[in-house]
């Protein structure tokens, strides 16, 4: 069960009192935890640092131990020269809440608006709305006669932020730049992507929950991952460190070691004690980059932790405790693995709640130009000098990079090594047409054989991943393997296509050769519309 906890700035006038004797006037604070039906675990009581306001904060905290010990109290300074300046109240009430560390898996949130000025009252519900404060609106009134002694009525309500526009745009412009940051400044021009970038910046700021992040190697997952904990960071809601491993190196009895610590002595070789990653990670993220490779011991060991917050180093007999978030990342599918019995299925339903499946860079031929450009100035960043491409190179290399003869089987790795490869070669920071053919030739060298036998063997997993894309798992069921394949490289030429002739002269080149006419485009209209789909759907997917 979640405990309740309760936000609240303390009322320098409602609040005063004693609970000593009789209950002769409303006290909000202290009437609000007095409630059977509202049982409040922990108060975060906000006050101003001023002495007397730190005076009724002391009376409060002793009041309250009187008539709710069950309900920790928390002391927090939030000073305000003026607490009817809108903009100062704001500002100082949106760095409490960047900087307070929620935990939404085990805590309901609550903030108290009967208190403070109007102009507080208004700021907590704009925060509250916008999610800085995960939390819901709790107002609470004077009792009546009636009552005789009990306390007065409470009620939980939502609000209208439609009145304030112009703070909304704030948060609109914080969700932008929240955007561009995961983007890392990239202008990407995929729509699918950048809906998926948007969604995941809503994740990464109102919930601590474990993210896993799918999709082929080289799809940016160890980046991204990186950059959720930068923003974060930014916001002041981690304050440890970015801890990654690839578990594939995780192999042996050294697995558990690295993962979760030792002590002096645990085993042959381990001469002093090993904090382990997860303890490395307190406050902060762990990244764990191909978590399919994990064997079934440390799986079981990972659940605990992820759920408890604690776990035993190897050759201990006391609980380590270690905040974090984590991040999982894989280029497998895990349900399959779950079926061969290579993953725990309980540790798939705790990983699985925010899953984001990145494209690989053949279905995002669009954003190979601004990825460009962005490994262009990475590079310059890198050695203090610009590094460009004339006109020509650079129409060679993106009619090559967008074609069906690249294959980018390594992705985002193989543009940023391509890159770097012609950067380092071009005489005063130039690229020209000689240093693109070469490096084109370089690249279809290295997609060979080696390429070659690495679609073979992903063949079928690659068309799955491609259909799952653009149709439900039910749907898929419905076609025959034989078909599949079919269907799966044609949704592929689709996708990258301008439009539906584009796709068609591609498709039936060869047909196109045989015969001067041919109506290729309804060719491909009447094939799609076998499995209910359209180029429309696929190119806005």
């Amino acid at each position: 069960m979640k405990r309740t906890v309760v936000f609240g700035l303390l009322g320098t006038t409602l609040d005063i009192g004693s609970a000593r004797g009789r209950w002769e006037r409303w006290r909000p604070t202290i009437d609000l935890c007095r409630h059977e039906d509202l049982l409040i675990d922990r108060l975060e009581l906000l006050v101003q640092p001023r002495a007397r306001a730190q005076e009724l904060a002391d009376v409060v905290t002793r009041d309250l131990a009187c008539v709710s010990p069950e309900t920790a109290l928390r002391r927090h300074e939030v000073g305000f020269e003026d607490p009817w300046d809108f903009e100062e109240v704001y500002g100082t009430l949106l760095d409490f809440a960047r900087g307070y560390r929620f935990d939404t898996a085990r805590e309901d949130y609550l903030v108290h608006i009967t208190t403070g000025t109007h102009v507080a009252q208004i700021c907590l519900f704009l925060l509250t709305e916008s999610r800085y404060l995960p939390a819901r609106l709790v107002q609470t009134s004077p009792a009546g006669r009636e009552r005789g002694g009990r306390p007065g009525p409470y009620h939980i309500i939502d609000l209208d932020l439609s009145r304030y526009d112009q703070i909304a745009s704030r948060f609109q412009q914080a969700q932008r730049e929240g955007l561009e940051f995961l983007k890392a400044g990239i202008d990407t021009r995929n729509a699918a992507f950048n809906r998926l970038i948007e969604r995941m910046e809503q994740v990464a700021i109102r919930s601590t929950a474990p993210v896993l992040l799918t999709g082929p190697t080289g799809a940016g997952k160890t980046h991204l991952a990186r950059r959720i904990f930068d923003l974060k960071k930014r916001r002041r809601q981690v304050d440890g460190r970015f801890v990654e491993v690839n578990c594939a190196t995780l192999r042996g009895d050294t697995a558990m070691s690295t993962l979760f610590g030792h002590t002096r002595g645990a085993f042959t070789g381990a001469g002093s004690a090993r904090a382990g990653l997860l303890k490395s990670a307190d406050g902060g993220v762990l990244f764990l980059d191909e978590i399919g490779e994990l064997g079934l011991d440390e799986q079981a060991t990972l659940l605990r932790a992820i759920e408890d917050k604690r776990f035993m180093p190897v050759g201990s007999d006391r609980e380590v405790a270690s905040d974090f978030q984590l991040i999982a990342g894989t280029n497998r599918d895990l349900r399959e693995a779950v079926r061969a019995g290579r993953f725990r299925e309980d540790l798939l339903a705790r990983i699985d709640l925010w899953t984001f499946r990145l494209p690989g860079l053949r279905d995002r031929l669009e954003d190979i130009e601004p990825n460009l450009d962005f490994e262009l100035e990475r590079f310059g960043a890198r050695v203090t000098r610009k590094i460009s491409l004339n006109r020509a190179a650079r129409t060679s290399f993106l009619r090559f990079a967008t074609s069906p003869d690249a294959r980018w089987s390594a992705n985002f790795r193989d543009l940023g090594a391509a890159v770097e490869r012609m950067a380092t070669l071009a005489e005063g920071g130039r690229i020209d047409e000689a240093l693109v053919r070469d490096e084109i030739e370089r690249l279809r060298a290295s997609w060979g054989e080696s390429a070659a036998d690495d679609n073979n063997k992903n063949e079928g997993a690659g068309d799955l991943e491609t259909l799952r894309r653009f149709l439900s798992d039910d749907a898929i069921e419905e076609i025959d393997l034989f078909d599949r394949a079919q269907l799966a490289e044609v949704l592929r030429v689709c996708s990258r296509a301008r439009s539906l002739s584009e796709a068609g002269r591609t498709l039936f080149a060869a047909s196109r050769r045989r015969r001067k006419s041919i109506n290729d485009s309804d060719r491909v209209r009447k094939y799609l519309a076998r499995f209910d789909l359209s180029f429309k759907d696929i190119r806005s997917t």
